[in-house]
């Protein structure tokens, strides 16, 4: 048997098995939106995220954790579920999000509907700026039909709001969009990145992180 006989073999034994993992996925967001979210206790489980994300959910200027304050619901918990039935890939989120912080769809209603709710206050990861026009340019053109004018997202459709979000971690996301790491992502994502060459792709960021910045605002 050649190499890539076993290989084709190998991916085939392995699709059942995707397959359930996105069904149980699926299964387990719907109970998550079915929940009646409580915020109290949701502040509670919080306290575990925080040596990532902050106390106050903005994350870490430099884009090893996202700004998820202010995020919207139904984003929070997908990405959380994700997470779980390795649909998303960190393993730090893969071990904090799993039944032994978060029992189950409950406890992910319940965090996620406490981190929705919190300002946005604090600093936040900037570029140099120098490339940002070009950057809203690429984004009217190709990103807004989706992410909305002000890259405010959609509750409703669960997408996401990226107005704000650290110029390092959106970098980070465009690649692992493109090279395969986020598995969930629909595929307009990559096909609509990989033609941005290196300044494309630090332009848009720039200018999603500055979006609602002023001048006098703490920024890195």
């Amino acid at each position: 048997m050649t190499r890539t006989v076993r290989r084709t073999a190998w991916l085939l034994a392995l699709l059942p098995m995707v397959a359930a993992a996105g069904g149980t996925a699926r299964s387990e967001l719907n109970e998550v939106l079915r929940a009646k979210a409580d915020a109290n206790h949701g502040a509670q489980l919080f306290a575990q995220c925080a040596a990532c994300h902050g106390a106050d959910g903005n994350g870490e200027t430099r884009g090893s954790a996202p700004r998820i304050a202010g995020q919207h619901y139904r984003v929070l918990a997908k990405q959380i579920v994700d997470f779980r039935h390795g649909k998303r890939w960190d393993f730090r989120m893969e071990g904090m999000a799993d039944q032994h912080h978060l029992a189950g769809a409950q406890d992910i209603a319940d965090v996620a509907v406490y981190v929705a709710g919190l300002t946005r206050p604090g600093k936040r990861g900037i570029g140099s700026g120098e490339f940002a026009e070009e950057g809203r340019r690429i984004y009217a053109a190709g990103c807004e039909s989706c992410h909305g004018r002000e890259a405010e997202g959609d509750p409703v459709r669960g997408v996401p709001r990226l107005a704000g979000q650290h110029y390092s971690y959106l970098v980070r996301q465009m690649y692992d969009a493109v090279d395969g790491r986020r598995p969930a992502l629909p595929r307009l994502h990559s096909q609509r990145i990989t033609p941005l060459d290196f300044q494309q792709v630090r332009a848009v960021a720039d200018y999603l992180a500055r979006i609602g910045w002023q001048p006098n605002e703490p920024g890195e």
